[in-house]
C-alpha cells in the first residue's frame, strides 16, 4: 500500500508538472534545458516536467506610471513632470530575452525623453502643448521599445506643476488679461451702441426727410390737380357761353353793353386797374349814339308835356 501510494503521488505530481493552461490573453515560451524551444498558444500545453520551463506572457495592453520628476524649461524654470505610458507587448520572445525588465527600462526611458522634449520650451508653451508633448514621447519611446517586442500605444502627461511663485505670477497674469479683455468688450459693446443709435437717427432722419418730400409731393399734386380741374371748368363754361351767346344771335351793341359791364365788375377792388379793349373807337361810337338816343327821347317827351300843357 505505501508503495502504490507513493507510486500515485509521483504521478499526480508528475501530470500537473507536464500540463499547462494558457489563458486567451496570453502566450508561452517554453524553454527545454535551458534553450529556447517553442511558443506556445492558449490552451492546454504539455511539456515534459524537470526538462521543460514554461513563461508566461501576458499580451494585454497595460500602464506604467512614470513618477513624478522635476525638469527644466527652456527659459529655466523647474517644473515638475507626471506620466503614465500605455503599452502591449507584441512579441512575446523579444519581451523577455531582448530586455531584463521592460517596466524600469520604459519608466527610464519616458524620464529621459521627457527632460529633452520639456528642454526645448518655454514654460509658456509647456503648458498649453500638452498634446505635441504626448504625441512626441509616444513616437520616441515607440520607436525605442520596438526591438523590445512592445508597441506604445499612449503617453499621457498627468500634470505639470511650475514652482508657487511662477503660479502666483501666472495667476495674475490672467486676472489682467480677463480684465484687459473685459475692458475691450465692454468698449467694443459701447461702440457699437454708438454706432447702432448714430444709424438709428440716420435712418430716422432720412425717413423723415423722404416722408415729408412725399407730402409735399402730394400736396403739390393735389394742387395742380385742383388747378387743372377748375380750369378745365372754366374754359368748359366760356365755351358754352360763348356756344349760347351765339346761338342766341345778339347784336353787336348788347354784346358791347355786356362788355362794359363786365368791365366794371372786374374793375371791383383796391388794385388800380386800366382795360383797353381792343375795338375802343367801336365802344366809344355806341356809347355816343346811345346818349344821343336817350338824349332824343328826353326831348320829344318834353315837347309832348308842353303841348299838353
Amino acid at each position: 500500500m505505501g508503495l502504490f501510494t507513493i507510486i500515485g503521488v509521483f504521478i499526480i505530481i508528475l501530470a500537473a508538472t507536464s500540463l499547462k493552461i494558457i489563458r486567451p490573453y496570453e502566450k508561452g515560451l517554453i524553454e527545454r534545458l535551458g534553450k529556447f524551444h517553442r511558443e506556445a498558444q492558449p490552451g492546454l500545453q504539455f511539456i515534459f516536467p524537470f526538462i521543460d520551463r514554461m513563461i508566461k506572457v501576458d499580451m494585454r495592453e497595460r500602464v506604467i506610471d512614470v513618477p513624478p520628476q522635476e525638469v527644466i524649461t527652456k527659459d529655466n524654470v523647474i517644473v515638475t513632470v507626471d506620466a503614465v505610458i500605455y503599452y502591449e507587448v507584441t512579441e512575446a520572445f523579444r519581451v523577455i530575452y531582448n530586455v531584463n525588465n521592460f517596466e524600469v527600462a520604459a519608466i527610464k526611458l519616458a524620464q529621459t525623453n521627457l527632460r529633452n522634449v520639456i528642454g526645448e520650451l518655454e514654460l509658456d508653451q509647456t503648458l498649453t502643448s500638452r498634446e505635441m508633448i504626448n504625441t512626441r514621447l509616444r513616437e520616441v519611446l515607440d520607436e525605442a521599445t520596438d526591438k523590445w517586442g512592445v508597441k506604445v500605444t499612449r503617453v499621457e502627461i498627468k500634470k505639470i506643476d511650475p514652482p508657487t511663485d511662477i503660479m502666483e505670477a501666472m495667476s495674475k497674469q490672467m486676472k489682467a488679461e480677463r480684465m484687459k479683455r473685459a475692458a475691450v468688450l465692454e468698449a467694443e459693446g459701447y461702440k457699437q451702441a454708438a454706432i447702432l443709435r448714430a444709424e438709428g437717427d440716420k435712418r430716422s432722419a432720412i425717413l423723415k426727410a423722404e416722408g415729408q418730400a412725399e407730402s409735399v409731393k402730394r400736396v403739390a399734386e393735389a394742387q395742380k390737380y385742383k388747378y387743372e380741374v377748375e380750369a378745365k371748368g372754366q374754359a368748359e363754361a366760356i365755351v358754352n357761353v360763348f356756344n349760347a351767346i351765339h346761338k342766341g344771335n345778339p347784336t353787336k351793341d348788347l354784346i358791347k353793353i355786356k362788355y362794359l359791364e363786365t368791365l366794371k365788375e372786374m374793375s371791383n377792388g383796391k388794385s388800380s386797374k386800366m382795360f383797353i379793349p381792343y375795338d375802343i373807337m367801336g365802344v366809344l361810337g355806341s356809347i355816343t349814339t346811345m346818349f344821343e338816343a336817350k338824349t332824343f327821347k328826353e326831348s320829344s317827351e318834353e315837347e309832348k308835356t308842353e303841348k299838353n300843357n
